[in-house]
């Protein structure tokens, strides 16, 4: 049945490989389900209802990702979308978050629509080859530095934007949890480099023990004042009746004092950023895992949008903010999953863990941080692919900009919107126009009044 359904063979995969890949990117992802409800609680939500949402929207999501595009990608809340919906639609806007929860739905809606009529894949296939190796370095970097973040290495020190963490000051906490990381990230590295079968996850699971035989012996001491919880998982049950708090609330809505021009605003940028976040992940983690056929295009790429929409209207219905497909599965394509199977095992576990939620969230964000580490070195090594050469330089530059965009901007879509504008603009005024599908025009034109009036 699997064989059948997955078509294991034709793509050289097997099945414990397979349930490996979607348990390391399950891992890698399961910080969401802590995440998501601290965020959208700040907005008034529920925070017991959005975790369960979470879970829904994602299985649904994933699910259909692997029944029906057979591919090793998995959806949850796009972390962005919910700081957007929260911190600027519902506390900056003042706008009831039922109404924010309504824009996701119908931006949902319009994706759908966008999906049967091509337009997303048309969009994907007009990106120049240069421009989707491009996308994968640059997710590669983004990623690094979301796990050097989570890791507790990279910080805020109110001058230089970004530093090293003081491994001595609350060296008990913040110290400890960033040497873990250190550790798990050496750690894994070395099992990768002697081919070890699932090192990725086998980083996560050692780090997160390591983590815990630290707090027994006193070394790593919680404090959630700072954020830093206790390591060991609980066996507590969740409250399912939570569920009803937000479930479709995005059809109460009252529009009262709200204006119909900044609600159809908020509605285009959500759907904006989610639109070009899920192509740059689609773009990058299927460059960088040759998924792609000879003319740069992705055979599955109509159901993979698809299963995007879907997963962010039932999202909406649920009682979450924006579901996306998650860059985080680049973690279990490179532990070998290569099929649907990988992405339905993830979605299995996010189905299974709405019953052991407590368990799940304890996996602390160090412990992930080195799988990041690593995968955005795996990304990276894409870069081989670039042609950097005085012939090229039309593309290589906006190329440039796209990788660099991605980090330093913090985000996948600003990466893509940036390397799009400068390859229209070098190519054209460097009269290297006839290079340029028309679509790219019309992206680069739609980008440029993005920053204008978003």
């Amino acid at each position: 049945m699997l064989e059948k359904l997955f078509k294991l063979k034709q793509k050289g995969a097997n099945v414990k490989t397979e349930i490996v890949a979607g348990v390391t990117t399950f891992m890698t992802m399961a910080y969401i389900l802590a995440v998501n409800p601290s965020i959208l609680g700040d907005a008034g939500m529920d925070t017991t209802a959005v975790l369960l949402a979470t879970c829904l929207a994602s299985f649904v999501g994933t699910a259909f990702m692997a029944i029906f595009a057979n591919l090793p990608f998995a959806l949850s809340a796009g972390m962005g979308l919910n700081a957007f919906m929260a911190y600027t639609v519902v506390i900056g806007f003042g706008y009831p978050w039922q109404i924010a929860l309504l824009a996701v739905f119908i931006e949902g809606i319009i994706f759908i629509i966008l999906s049967l009529t091509n337009v997303r894949e048309a969009i994907f296939d007009a990106i120049p080859m240069q421009l989707k190796n491009a996308v994968s370095v640059g997710i590669g970097l983004f990623i690094a530095f979301i796990g050097l973040q989570n890791a507790g290495l990279s910080i805020d020190n109110g001058s230089t934007l970004v530093s090293m963490v003081s491994f001595t000051d609350n060296f008990t906490s913040s110290g400890i949890s960033a040497l873990l990381a250190i550790l798990g990230t050496l750690l894994t590295a070395i099992l990768y480099i002697k081919g070890v079968k699932g090192s990725i996850l086998i980083g996560i699971l050692a780090t997160w023990i390591i983590g815990m035989l630290c707090q027994l012996i006193g070394i790593y001491v919680p404090d959630a004042a700072l954020g830093y919880y206790s390591l060991y998982p609980t066996l507590s049950m969740t409250d399912f009746s939570a569920l009803g708090k937000t479930f479709g609330q995005c059809f109460n809505v009252n529009f009262d004092g709200v204006s119909i021009f900044n609600f159809i605003v908020i509605i285009f940028s959500f759907l904006f950023v989610d639109l070009f976040d899920t192509l740059g992940t689609l773009i990058g983690v299927c460059t960088k895992s040759d998924m792609l056929d000879e003319n740069g295009k992705l055979p599955e790429i109509k159901p993979a949008l698809m299963a995007d929409a879907i997963a962010t209207s039932a999202g909406a219905v649920f009682g979450t903010s924006t579901t996306t497909t998650f860059v985080e599965s680049s973690a279990g394509v490179a532990a070998g999953g290569k099929t649907g199977l990988t992405s339905m095992t993830t979605a299995i576990l996010f189905l299974v863990s709405m019953f052991f939620a407590p368990i799940f969230t304890a996996i602390p964000s160090f412990a992930t941080a080195p799988a990041l580490i690593i995968v955005g070195f795996l990304m990276l090594t894409n870069i081989k692919e670039l042609k950097l050469d005085d012939n090229s330089l039309t593309t290589a530059i906006p190329a440039y900009l796209c990788i660099i965009a991605m980090p330093l901007f913090y985000s996948i879509a600003e990466g893509i919107s940036i390397g799009i504008i400068s390859y229209v603009l070098i190519n054209l005024i460097c009269k290297k126009g006839k290079q340029i599908s028309p679509i790219m025009y019309v992206l680069a034109v739609l980008f440029v009044l993005k920053y204008i009036f978003l």
